[in-house]
C-alpha cells in the first residue's frame, strides 16, 4: 500500500489551521490570484458568448434561419451553463466571480458581435469558438498538474467549445455562399 508524503496527525494539523481556505489547502500548487483572474476571464468570455448567441437567435432571418437560429440558441443554454461553472470554481477557490458588465467586454477573450446578415453570425461565431479553443487549451496547459479539478473545468469547456466550432463549420458549409439567404 502506497504511504501518505505527510502523515495523518500533520494533514489534520494543517487542515484545522486554515480551515476558512475551504478547499485550498498546502498542497495546491497554482498561483492562486492568478487562477481566479483566468478563471474571470474565462467567465467574461462565456457571458459575452452567450449574449452574441442570444442576440444571433433573435436577429437570425432569411431561408436558412431555422435551424441556424436553433444551433444558437442550443450554444447560448450551453454557454451560460460554462459561465455558471466557472462562477461556482471562483466562488469554491475563495474568490468572487465578476459579473460587472462595465467591464465584461474588456475581460472577454472573445468579442460581442451584432451581424445582422446570418451568414456573417455563422462566421464570427465561429471565430469566437476558435478563440475559446485556443484560449482553453493554453489555460489547461498551463494549469497542467498544478489546480487539477480547475484544469478538469476548462478540459469540460473545451470539448463543448470544439464541438459547437464542428457545429457552426458545419452550419456554414451547407448554406450555399452563391444563393440569397433571404
Amino acid at each position: 500500500m502506497a504511504e501518505f508524503l505527510t502523515d495523518i496527525k500533520t494533514l489534520r494539523e494543517r487542515a484545522r489551521q486554515e480551515i476558512g481556505k475551504g478547499p485550498v489547502t498546502d498542497a495546491y500548487g497554482a498561483d492562486l490570484q492568478r487562477v481566479l483572474q483566468v478563471l474571470n476571464e474565462a467567465l467574461a468570455t462565456e457571458l459575452i458568448c452567450v449574449l452574441r448567441y442570444k442576440r444571433h437567435y433573435y436577429t437570425a432571418t432569411g431561408l436558412y434561419s431555422e435551424p441556424v437560429a436553433a444551433e444558437f440558441l442550443q450554444h447560448a443554454q450551453e454557454e451560460q451553463a460554462h459561465a455558471d461553472k466557472l462562477a461556482q470554481r471562483i466562488a469554491q477557490l475563495g474568490g468572487e466571480p465578476d459579473f460587472n458588465p462595465d467591464t465584461l467586454t474588456s475581460r472577454s477573450h472573445t468579442p460581442y458581435d451584432a451581424s445582422l446578415d446570418l451568414l456573417e453570425m455563422l462566421k464570427e461565431d465561429l471565430v469566437a469558438e476558435r478563440v475559446a479553443v485556443a484560449s482553453y487549451t493554453e489555460i489547461i496547459q498551463w494549469l497542467g498538474d498544478n489546480d487539477p479539478t480547475t484544469r478538469r473545468v476548462f478540459e469540460e469547456l473545451l470539448a463543448q467549445e470544439e464541438e459547437h466550432a464542428d457545429d457552426l463549420r458545419t452550419l456554414l458549409e451547407r448554406i450555399p455562399a452563391d444563393r440569397p439567404l433571404t
